[in-house]
């Protein structure tokens, strides 16, 4: 379980990479966990004055794993399992490091939302993006609607949201939800070289940037961020979030009643 997430230190650049190749980097607990952990020591290390987030196999992220969705590890309530996991990506937003995450293939649901809570996002052109909780009777909880919204603005998001489908690669550069676009095997040179490049400025006025940029948006994400736990607490008890569970299991078009 250990090598599911690889850390290493390059120069002033910590390296954090997702080895779950075989399920795209979908996280069950264990690897959340761990995850959180990983980010957690990067975060706190002098050693490093950047973090870069990437991925092996074809996919950044795709998610929570299908095959834990709607369980607890813990005997905890929806309301504190998605407040928990709200305070990581939280944490992340607004650390003083930078951190950069490199995309591809799928970064879906809480992976987009993952890639999101980076400061800078380079992808390559298999990028899928998306944010498809509607279609599980759900919608983002660990701060989607609102990070999304800061970079592509709310008749995007709320397309995104609202459908649950996928945005390619170019069109993640068109409207701002990626920085770069490179071909595939460009990416971790690319993502290397950017991270690199930031990771040697003065670690100081790296920390006053993010600082003084996150004040146009940092409140307003963290404020909505809490709605998504309130509003995912909530459906999470509806008869619909339960339908849509059926539906997918028995392999059918859901039949919701607004209940």
């Amino acid at each position: 379980m250990a090598d599911q997430i690889l850390s290493e230190i390059d120069g002033s650049l910590r390296i954090i990479t997702l080895n779950r190749p075989d399920r795209h980097n979908a996280m069950d607990d264990d690897m959340s966990a761990l995850f959180q952990a990983r980010i957690g020591e990067a975060l706190e290390e002098t050693e490093s004055n950047a973090i870069l987030i990437r991925a092996t196999g074809k996919s950044f992220c795709s998610g929570r794993d299908t095959n834990v969705l709607g369980q607890r590890a813990r005997d905890e309530s929806d309301f504190h399992f998605v407040r928990r996991h709200q305070e990581g990506r939280l944490r992340m937003q607004e650390s003083t490091k930078p951190i950069i995450a490199a995309l591809k293939g799928g970064a879906i649901g809480g992976g987009c939302e993952l890639a999101l809570a980076a400061d800078i996002r380079i992808s390559d052109t298999t990028l899928k993006m998306a944010l498809p909780e509607i279609l599980y009777g759900v919608l983002p909880d660990t701060g989607g609607t609102q990070m999304m919204t800061a970079l592509i603005g709310p008749s995007r998001t709320k397309y995104m949201v609202m459908s649950g489908q996928k945005i390619d690669a170019a069109t993640a550069l068109d409207w701002g939800a990626v920085d770069f676009v490179v071909a595939p095997e460009e990416l971790d040179a690319k993502a290397l070289d950017v991270a690199r490049d930031i990771a040697a400025k003065p670690p100081i006025n790296l920390a006053m940037a993010k600082e003084m940029i996150n004040l146009m948006h940092g409140a307003t994400i963290r404020t909505g961020t809490r709605a998504e736990l309130y509003a995912q607490s909530y459906l999470f008890k509806t008869e619909d979030y339960h339908e849509a569970r059926a539906a997918i299991r028995e392999k059918r078009a859901p039949h919701y009643k607004g209940k």
